[in-house]
């Protein structure tokens, strides 16, 4: 009983420090739930990216994933959602108990994702007009920028209506560009177009693929290795490592990528997430006075 009131206060904590951190122009603040699930705040406005918030015992019972330590958050705690980021239909990624929780809670929250997505939303209670189609040939532009760009994992698909199936996101945010990059490998044109973007601080799967987890039916990313070149032949200006802690099977040591970035990149900036931290990003010219 003390461990799961001690967990639930944890995760009240994280809620309340979202809501309470003071987040100035030219600054993003950054929470990581683990996999590819990240929130981030700038100014007044939270983004939940790939929100993977059930259960250990519902993951293992309904999914047969067993998670390495658990959600930071439960589906019912989120109620502080400005906008809700999905890159693809796989369950860590898009998960349909939050995503039902949220659709009944935060009621104002916009939500973005693949049209292939589309009816596993709808069917868990949200919303038709708050569901937006995440097209890599749209900008969505309000106080924020939301730009849907094509992943490949381990393929550009296309679905019969003409829409990417897998997508990151490139977000302007506060005076900050962010790269969501979802799952996907480094197809061709994919670091031009990000060099064009002028990326600030960039999120990339490092868990790459392998024959064995082929077989296992589990589709693969970039490795560590290659998102350090990209990030490098991009230009951007801080990179966090991503998907390489949830699963056990389908993991990466975070090690590897740093070692990796201080060989061949050593002025490159990183920044690997501990659990439950909170970590700022400022942009050159926000600290300068």
């Amino acid at each position: 009983m003390r461990n799961k009131e001690a967990a639930n206060e944890a995760r009240n904590a994280l809620i309340q420090d979202i809501d309470e951190t003071n987040v100035p122009y030219g600054m993003v603040a950054l929470w990581c739930l683990g996999q590819a699930s990240f929130i981030v705040k700038g100014g007044s406005t939270t983004i939940y990216i790939d929100p993977f918030t059930i259960e250990d015992a519902l993951v293992e019972s309904r999914h047969g994933l067993r998670r390495a330590y658990p959600s930071a958050v439960r589906p019912e705690d989120i109620t502080n959602a400005d906008y809700c980021l999905i890159t693809h239909d796989h369950v860590d990624h898009l998960d349909p108990d939050t995503i039902q929780a949220m659709a009944e809670q935060a009621r104002e929250t916009l939500f973005f994702a693949p049209a292939c997505c589309r009816e596993t939303m709808l069917g868990r209670g949200m919303r038709a007009d708050r569901l937006h189609i995440a097209d890599t040939g749209k900008e969505y532009s309000g106080q924020e920028v939301i730009k849907p760009i094509a992943a490949a994992h381990e393929e550009l698909s296309i679905d019969r209506d003409g829409f990417h199936e897998y997508v990151g996101y490139i977000i302007r945010l506060n005076g900050v560009t962010l790269y969501h990059a979802g799952d996907t490998l480094i197809y061709e044109g994919l670091q031009a177009r990000l060099r064009e973007e002028e990326v600030d601080l960039g999120l990339l799967p490092i868990n790459g693929r392998d024959f064995y987890r082929g077989e296992r039916g589990i589709v693969g990313n970039m490795n560590y290795r290659e998102a350090a070149e990209l990030a490098n032949g991009a230009g951007f200006k801080m990179t966090v490592p991503m998907h390489y802690d949830l699963f056990a099977g389908n993991a990466e040591r975070p090690g590897y990528f740093v070692d990796y970035v201080y060989d061949h990149f050593p002025s490159l900036p990183i920044h690997v997430m501990a659990r439950g931290e909170r970590f700022i990003y400022a942009a050159a010219g926000a600290v300068k006075s």
